[in-house]
C-alpha cells in the first residue's frame, strides 16, 4: 500500500505531517483530544464530537476492531480523526470491521503516524485550537469558531419510539429524551431499567411533550457551546417545572442556563474515561466518562434553589446539580459511560426512583 503524506495545519501556525488512512479528503474542525485507552468506536460515533477533529492520545487504535453493538449513533459526526498507529489486524470475537474499513465506509478524514503527544501539548497550551487536515502543507484553517447551529445537524427531526427491554416491571415508565446529540447507550440504559423511551427533536416544546404523556424527561448530551441554545431557556425551564428531569452533559448545562446560571469554556475540555468526580452528599469519589468543553460557572449557581451534588476532583468544576424542591437533577459526566467505568450508573436508578415517587404521590 502506497502511503500518501498528509498534513494537519493548526490555527496556532503549527503543521504536523502524517499519512492518510483512507481517502485524502480535506476537512476543518475544532481540535480536541481524548485520553481513553479503549472505546475508540464509541468516541468516533458520539454526536458530541460533531464538527471536531478528534485526537486519540492512546498510541494504538483499532486493535480489537469494530462491532455492530457499540455504535453510539447511526453514523459518525466528527469532522476528522488523528491517531498515532492504526491496527490493521484486529482480534476480538465480536469484531467485524477494522479501523480502515470504518473510516472508508463513513468517509472520515483520518491521519496517522502523527505525533499525538506533541499535538496534545499544543492544544493544552493554547486551549481553543482549530485545524485543517489537508494534502497541502500551506493550507491554513479558516474556521475559528464553534458552529452555533451544530445541534440541529445531529438531532433527530421527528420522534422515534423504543420499547422497554424488560417484560414485567412494577412501575412501567415512559421517558422522553430530548435529543441534543444523544448517545444510543443512554436510551439502552433507560430501556434496561424498564422504561419505554421516545426520542424527540431538541427544540420540542413543553406542549408537544405533554401530548406524549411521559413520566419523566432526559435532556441529552450534545455538541457545541450551550449559550448558542439560550433561546430554549424558557422552554427547558417549563419542562423541568412540569416533569421529573435528568440533564446529562450538555443537558446539564442547559438546565443551569434555564435557571440563570452561566456557563464558560474550559481551557481544553474534559474528554476521556478516567475523570474523578466527588459526590458532595456521600463523599464518595467515582471515576467517570466525560466529553465536554464547557462547564457551569459555580459562582453563578443560585444556592437557595440548587445544591451542587458533584465536583470534579482535579479542577473543582461543577459536575452535578440537584434542585432543592423540584425532582430535577443534572450531571456533567456520562452515567451510561460506554466507554468507561460504570461507577455512576446509579444516577439512572435515582432518576427512575424520582419518577416512581412522583407517580405514587399522584395516585395516593
Amino acid at each position: 500500500m502506497v502511503e500518501q503524506i498528509g498534513y494537519l495545519n493548526l490555527s496556532t501556525g503549527d503543521s504536523l505531517e502524517g499519512k492518510w488512512l483512507g481517502s485524502s479528503v480535506s476537512v476543518e474542525g475544532e481540535m480536541v483530544f481524548n485520553t481513553a485507552m479503549t472505546g475508540y468506536q464509541e468516541v468516533m460515533t458520539d454526536p458530541s464530537y460533531a464538527d471536531q477533529i478528534v485526537t486519540m492520545t492512546y498510541p494504538l487504535i483499532g486493535n480489537y476492531g469494530f462491532n455492530d453493538i457499540d455504535y453510539e449513533s447511526v453514523k459518525p459526526s466528527l469532522s476528522g480523526l488523528i491517531i498515532s498507529s492504526p491496527c490493521h489486524t484486529p482480534e476480538h470475537y465480536q469484531s467485524n470491521s477494522s479501523i480502515l474499513d470504518v473510516v472508508k465506509k463513513y468517509k472520515i478524514p483520518t491521519l496517522y503516524d502523527i505525533d499525538t503527544r506533541a499535538l496534545t501539548r499544543i492544544i493544552r497550551e493554547h486551549g481553543e485550537v482549530y485545524g485543517k487536515i489537508t494534502t497541502n502543507k500551506n493550507d491554513t484553517p479558516v474556521k475559528n469558531t464553534v458552529d452555533p447551529d451544530v445541534v440541529r445537524k445531529v438531532s433527530v427531526t421527528k420522534s422515534v419510539h423504543f420499547k422497554s427491554n424488560v417484560q414485567h416491571v412494577n412501575f412501567p415508565s415512559h421517558v422522553v429524551v430530548m435529543d441534543f446529540g444523544y448517545k444510543h447507550s443512554i436510551t439502552h440504559s433507560l430501556r434496561d431499567l424498564g422504561c419505554d423511551v421516545t426520542v424527540v427533536p431538541f427544540d420540542t416544546t413543553l406542549i408537544e411533550i405533554q401530548k406524549l404523556n411521559p413520566d419523566g424527561v432526559v435532556l441529552s448530551n450534545g455538541p457545541g457551546d450551550p449559550k448558542n441554545l439560550s433561546y430554549l431557556k424558557n422552554n427547558i425551564k417549563e419542562i423541568t417545572e412540569y416533569f421529573p428531569t435528568l440533564g446529562i452533559c450538555l443537558g446539564h448545562q442547559l438546565v443551569a442556563l434555564a435557571y440563570d446560571a452561566q456557563t464558560k469554556r474550559l481551557p481544553y475540555g474534559h474528554r476521556g474515561s478516567n475523570h474523578p468526580v466527588k459526590d458532595m452528599i456521600t463523599g464518595k469519589v467515582s471515576i467517570t466518562s466525560q466529553n465536554h468543553g464547557y462547564v457551569v460557572d459555580m459562582n453563578t449557581v443560585n444556592g437557595s434553589d440548587w445544591n451542587i451534588s458533584h465536583i470534579n476532583v482535579n479542577d473543582k468544576s461543577v459536575e452535578g446539580l440537584i434542585h432543592r424542591t423540584k425532582p430535577v437533577m443534572t450531571v456533567q459526566f456520562h452515567p451510561e459511560a460506554h466507554p468507561g467505568p460504570i461507577d455512576t450508573h446509579a444516577i439512572f436508578d435515582n432518576f427512575i426512583n424520582q419518577i416512581i415517587s412522583k407517580g405514587e404521590k399522584q395516585h395516593a
